[in-house]
């Protein structure tokens, strides 16, 4: 399958003006997923683009974004206002990109967060689902759910792809949000992975098969979504 690849400019706002983005497309193309990055990394981390290849060869576009202050190469995030704006503009450039595709949106830890957050806001132009990769429950050492409370307002189907040794989601928190969310939430457990979907390295994994699981269980869930 042919894979073609495009450099966006995306306008977020006057005053957080443009950030990069890349929207990888298979020649045949069943859904489009808008991919945010994680709090440390950028769009370019190892992690999202072996993820970006393997959702392709399985028929899954992705438009992958820089949020502001990954683009100026600054450590700490954006506030949350300027995340949030910068998901709604990446959403909004995917509905003139997706070519009648169905859209989805989510994205690795934070990406995924502040997608939630904007969508519970109000809803993302055109999205049909949301996809997490590793949801950030609590910061590290700090087991709580208050960064869920928001996830019952989405209205839209949700995935969640968590490992079982990520510190910054405890399952046992997690599996009782999931439940209240109702039929609308999905949980997917890999075992033995991290925050980052590493293994021990007794249970050495290439990084090119957890990304390979990963997109297996996103394009199994959004085949069966209805449209």
């Amino acid at each position: 399958m042919t894979v073609t690849a495009q450099d966006l400019r995306l306008a977020i706002s006057p005053r957080s003006g443009e950030v990069s983005a890349v929207l990888l497309r298979p020649t045949v193309c069943r859904w489009l997923l808008v991919l945010g990055h994680g709090a440390g990394a950028g769009m370019r981390h190892h992690l999202l683009e072996a993820l970006a290849v393997a959702l392709a060869e399985r028929g899954m576009a992705t438009l992958r974004y820089q949020f502001p202050y990954m683009e100026r190469l600054r450590k700490l995030p954006d506030a949350a206002a300027v995340l949030q704006a910068t998901v709604r503009a990446a959403v909004n450039a995917a509905g003139l990109l997706a070519g009648g595709v169905p859209i989805l949106a989510g994205g690795k830890s934070m990406g995924g967060r502040m997608t939630s957050l904007a969508a519970a806001e109000r809803p993302l132009n055109g999205v049909h689902g949301l996809v997490f990769f590793g949801f950030p429950l609590h910061p590290m050492g700090a087991p709580g759910i208050e960064r869920a409370e928001h996830l019952g307002r989405v209205g839209l189907p949700m995935l969640f792809l968590q490992g079982t040794r990520d510190r910054l989601a405890d399952l046992d928190l997690l599996r009782p949000v999931i439940a209240r969310i109702g039929p609308a939430a999905t949980l997917e457990v890999f075992e033995q992975a991290d925050h980052d979907f590493a293994l021990p390295s007794r249970w050495a994994m290439e990084e090119e098969s957890a990304a390979a699981w990963l997109a297996e269980r996103t394009t199994r869930w959004a085949a069966a979504l209805s449209y």
